[in-house]
């Protein structure tokens, strides 16, 4: 119900709506919109990846997962009500809030994802990840088709805190319904014992050299996932001329196949396990990315986008469960930390580079180009990763 909720505002805020409603309306210049709106994402991202390991540590030390997601997700939900309040001209402001509401988004993602291994033995983690993903992919749809009577009205701005409620409200369930798993902890101070264990962590770190290594490989790629999802919609609207009615319908589209994609490679990742799985999926993004810059006419960009959809569905979902089935039980949160910081380190660099280009050049497509040697490097790098090898080491490590 988590994924359910969240995916609302990674597609209406970060991908469809905003990011052209910031560009077009509240910035008034594509060029210029388009390099802010990568500062934007880039800032937000670097906040995450200074924070993510310091509160993991903290948040596995207190057995405080639950407490630090309900902090993050509330931030991301009145900031995004918020965006409400931004009108043309008021670029300041409209960077502000969306850099909080983001920052809060893929805070809150570290803790939710820690506490996968909580309810799911390790051999069902890749199943019950990708079910996650496709209802999460399911929830991203039903938003859509909420918003698409505000944007049939020109209403762009009543979306905002359409959204937010929709977050709010489905977001409550996993505060009831999940137990985090208790121990005893005297009082600390937290803070110190983060400082501590991320030491302790870099020292050994050497005894997870498969996980170091997909953490590295997931540094990379991940910067071209996030590119394309920060931009999206931006291309699909300079490029072909799409409207805000036309992307939704494309994004419904890409939606379903995400779900699609989710699903099936939830399975597949049992039979084969995740780094050929992720490889897989990196393999049809390479795809995507060729097809979007050879890409004559907007019918023809529904189909780049059902790929897409199918690529990011399956590499999120097999991503998480890498990490999970790499990573010691009793250091998720601490781990899923470093896996944000390097994440969210990495996003810094294509939405920058990404949004220059177009400064530069006036051309989406020249800039979409600029991902795929982020997936090219991921790819090789991930090659190296030895899987079995990483969980018996992160078995031995529990026990």
């Amino acid at each position: 119900m988590y994924d359910f909720a969240n995916s609302s505002f990674t597609t209406i805020i970060v991908t469809v709506v905003y990011s052209v409603y910031f560009v077009n309306n509240v910035v008034g210049d594509v060029d210029l919109g388009s390099a802010l709106w990568g500062r934007a994402v880039a800032i937000s991202m670097l906040l995450v990846a200074i924070s993510a390991p310091i509160f993991g540590a903290v948040a596995d030390h207190s057995r405080a997962k639950k407490r630090f997601l309900f902090f993050h997700t509330y931030l991301t939900i009145i900031f995004t009500a918020l965006l409400f309040f931004v009108r043309s001209g008021d670029i300041s402001k409209g960077m502000f809030y969306f850099i909080i509401a983001n920052f809060g988004f893929h805070s809150a993602n570290v803790f939710y994802n820690a506490l996968l291994p909580e309810i799911v033995n390790r051999d069902k983690i890749g199943k019950i990840s990708g079910w996650g993903w496709a209802i999460g992919y399911f929830g991203g749809m039903l938003s859509l088709f909420i918003i698409l009577p505000f944007i049939h009205n020109d209403l762009t701005r009543y979306v905002f805190p359409v959204v937010a409620f929709f977050f709010a409200i489905f977001s409550v369930f996993i505060f009831i319904w999940i137990k985090e798993v208790k121990a005893p902890s005297r009082p600390t101070n937290y803070f110190k014992v983060a400082y501590h264990r991320i030491r302790f962590s870099f020292q050994n770190i050497k005894k997870f050299t498969d996980l170091k290594k997909f953490i590295f490989s997931y540094f990379i790629y991940n910067d071209a996932i996030t590119t394309i999802i920060t931009f999206g919609a931006i291309f699909g609207k300079e490029e072909f001329a799409m409207s805000t009615k036309d992307l939704l319908i494309y994004f419904i589209i890409l939606q379903i196949a995400s779900m699609f994609g989710a699903f099936v490679f939830s399975f597949i990742i049992q039979k084969i396990g995740a780094k050929k799985t992720i490889t897989i999926t990196l393999f049809l993004w390479i795809f995507a990315v060729i097809w979007a810059f050879m890409c004559k006419s907007a019918n023809e960009f529904y189909g780049v986008g059902v790929l897409a959809g199918i690529a990011i569905g399956s590499s999120q979902s097999s991503s998480r469960t890498m990490l999970a089935l790499l990573t010691p039980s009793g250091k998720m949160a601490e781990f899923f930390g470093f896996y944000a910081f390097s994440g969210k380190l990495a996003a810094i660099i294509g939405p920058l580079i990404y949004g220059e280009i177009v400064r530069q050049t006036s051309s989406q497509k020249f800039a979409i180009l600029s991902v795929l040697i982020f997936f090219i490097i991921g790819i090789i790098v991930l090659q190296s990763v030895d899987e079995e090898k990483g969980k018996q080491v992160a078995i031995i490590w529990d026990k």
